[in-house]
């Protein structure tokens, strides 16, 4: 009884110890209910940390769900698509027994959190690149998956959905890394899948690697294309057809904007490009090349500054 009465009186300091520490460490006029300002420097301390699976392989492909913070999907290079349900606390493998591999993109729709897409090939190109066996949907929130087109793509880096119909989805296909392949461009299907147009195109060696959409208008994207060639024996990134390009009118037509000022001269390889939500004539993109790097448009693409 003595025991667990000192066990008692030990965890009710404790207690006390705690919460007079984080009384001691709040800044005066903040809080810790949600929505108020805490000091930046308290976040000093925290440390990102692997939080698994540990069989998955690496990851190429992320996701979360907008409205539900605790919700994330991703696709491994070689072990499909994993799903946390609890902040990163658990995972499962919500693939298996459908299609596994190496996964390039996956998506959510925006107005239907129960459709995902899923694209097969990882971009990452490195010594034991692997590919993929096209796109996968479903429309139960990954309890069973079907095949949905783009077979022969072998690498789909992106894909996007539009924010208001799920039908209608978007596929930068790389293609092949070994050789030159007509598969290669931007995708779009209006019927869920069913059936893909290839919207773009620029060569047989160049293939689309980056893709997005205009939060505020999804009429207006951008999508890059890199001209990438793995062999058995080395690897060259760059080159004529690596390329930022701009729609307005939902991949109907294409605009380029790579040479546009202020944007590199030289070589170019690997492209990534992002809009800002809040305001959408700012566009990044990082750019690979001797005088790349991080670029800024302000506006819509037609000027930029490192």
């Amino acid at each position: 009884m003595k025991r667990f009465t000192l066990l008692l009186f030990c965890i009710f300091i404790q207690t006390f110890l705690f919460s007079q520490k984080n009384k001691a460490v709040m800044p005066a006029g903040a809080s810790s209910e949600a929505g108020q300002t805490v000091n930046e420097s308290l976040l000093s301390s925290l440390q990102w940390r692997n939080i698994g699976p540990f069989r998955g392989g690496r990851s190429a492909a992320v996701t979360g769900v907008a409205g539900k913070p605790n919700l994330f999907y991703f696709g491994s290079t070689g072990g499909g698509v994993w799903r946390t349900q609890d902040g990163g606390r658990t995972w499962e493998n919500i693939s298996d027994g459908f299609f596994g591999g190496s996964i390039g993109a996956i998506e959510v729709a925006p107005s239907d959190h129960n459709v995902l897409y899923v694209g097969g090939g990882e971009c990452t190109v490195r010594g034991n690149v692997s590919s993929g066996t096209g796109m996968w949907k479903s429309e139960d929130a990954g309890r069973t998956w079907k095949p949905s087109g783009l077979t022969k793509s072998r690498h789909i880096p992106r894909i996007r959905v539009h924010p208001t119909n799920p039908d209608i989805a978007y596929a930068a296909v790389l293609g092949d890394l070994y050789k030159a392949s007509d598969e290669r461009g931007l995708y779009r299907t209006r019927d869920g899948g069913k059936t893909w147009q290839r919207i773009h195109f620029v060569n047989e060696n160049v293939g689309a690697v980056d893709l997005c959409l205009d939060p505020t208008n999804p009429r207006i994207m951008y999508a890059s294309f890199w001209k990438i060639r793995r062999t058995p024996y080395d690897l060259s990134s760059g080159g004529e057809g690596s390329s930022l390009w701009k729609s307005t009118d939902s991949g109907d037509t294409w605009t380029e904007l790579t040479r546009n000022e202020g944007l590199p001269k030289d070589t170019l390889g690997i492209i990534g490009v992002a809009v800002s939500p809040s305001r959408p004539d700012r566009v990044w993109a990082i750019i690979e090349s001797q005088t790349g790097g991080v670029f800024r448009s302000d506006d819509g693409g037609k000027n930029g500054q490192r």
